[in-house]
């Protein structure tokens, strides 16, 4: 179906920074930087400052973050690591293949682990937790280190939708052992294929991935020191990045100028709950706008078929695909949400029009 509305439009986006973008590809290929070059450290060092940590290392996806971080850790078989049971799969994924126990744990409303249901999920095996900061809104890290710190507990930051997102002045992807990236062309900073990132503050991790993302080998030296993974960021999608890393704060502003338009004109529906929550000491970067319509697949039906392009990710939680083998503890906040989920249009590149447009049909399922 050709949406009114896109999702995203990746293309259009791509005609608002052309110039830039094709001078770092031009830059790429005339030079022949192809592999770990030098434009993949800039855009480390410049993920790094953003994230306001002393180091970055690019990866191959989102997922690889997390696997990697979880090894960096020490984590392994017969260990049980604390995940949010709305999520996306491969949160629970890096988890089993290192082969510990993703151990769930229901949301809030802001879709965020419930940091009152972590500590009755510890036991005497628990070694780690795994915080997602979901939608561009974090998790409350204040209550997770303070367990964290309790119980002796390694935290990985799953913050693969909300870079630039902060809690009381500290970004996102900075509290951790590692905060982990992920560069699918969908999220806020999306490349021209995948890719991800860890960032941290320990300098061993930092080289322990450095070292494991290409098959072990320290390539100053050329010794290996394990068998390590081949999930390096490839050095174009680097230079794209960086290019894009620039734009992001000024993007970041106008995803909160695209959310208050929403605010204003669907604020008055009672069966619409809208992603705005009131702790001061937490920002909101707007990864996705999600609301949860109490109509569900109605709800988000309406929509597409006049023409607004939404998503309804998640509609069966990951812990219902029987393969996955995950255990189902009873989780309300998660089974409600999941149904009633719908993220709206939510980029740069959409004007005031389109999203006029979408909160009018918005307004005409309700008969408003």
């Amino acid at each position: 179906m050709a949406y009114r509305i896109k999702f995203v439009n990746p293309g259009r986006n791509y005609q608002m920074i052309k110039d830039e973008l094709d001078a770092a590809y031009f830059e790429v290929m005339t030079k022949g930087d192809l592999i770990d070059r030098g434009q993949l450290r800039s855009f480390e060092e410049n993920l790094a400052a953003f994230a306001g940590a002393k180091y970055a290392v690019g990866l191959n996806s989102g997922y690889d973050a997390l696997h990697m971080s979880l090894r960096a850790a020490g984590l392994g078989p017969g260990d049980e690591v604390i995940v949010p049971a709305h999520t996306f799969v491969a949160s629970a994924s890096a988890i089993v293949n290192v082969g510990a126990k993703p151990v769930l744990v229901d949301v809030g409303q802001d879709f965020n682990m419930d940091c009152n249901k972590i500590e009755e999920a510890i036991t005497p095996r628990t070694r780690g937790i795994m915080p997602v900061h979901l939608n561009g809104y974090m998790a409350d890290m204040v209550r997770v280190m303070e367990i964290a710190e309790k119980y002796g507990l390694v935290v990985v930051e799953d913050a693969c939708q909300s870079l630039g997102s902060s809690m009381v002045g500290k970004r996102a992807g900075s509290w951790g052992l590692t905060g982990c990236w992920s560069f699918y062309p969908f999220k806020i900073l999306g490349g021209y294929g995948d890719g991800g990132a860890i960032t941290t503050n320990d300098p061993e991790v930092a080289l322990f991935a450095t070292r494991m993302r290409y098959n072990g080998e320290d390539r100053q030296t050329g010794e290996y020191h394990g068998h390590g993974f081949t999930c390096l960021l490839d050095n174009l999608q680097a230079a794209f990045l960086d290019v894009k890393l620039r734009y992001l704060p000024s993007w970041i502003e106008r995803r909160r100028e695209i959310a208050a338009r929403y605010r204003a004109g669907l604020s008055d529906l009672p069966d619409l709950l809208l992603p705005h929550y009131d702790d001061p000491r937490r920002d909101h970067v707007y990864q996705n706008y999600v609301v949860r319509a109490q109509q569900g697949n109605e709800f988000s039906e309406y929509l597409k078929a006049n023409g607004v392009e939404v998503l309804t990710q998640f509609r069966r939680p990951y812990y219902r695909h029987e393969a996955l083998k995950l255990e189902d503890r009873g989780f309300p906040e998660t089974e409600a949400l999941s149904r009633e989920v719908c993220s709206l249009p939510m980029n740069v590149e959409i004007s005031d029009q389109e999203v006029d447009y979408v909160i009018g049909v918005v307004r005409r399922f309700y008969g408003k």
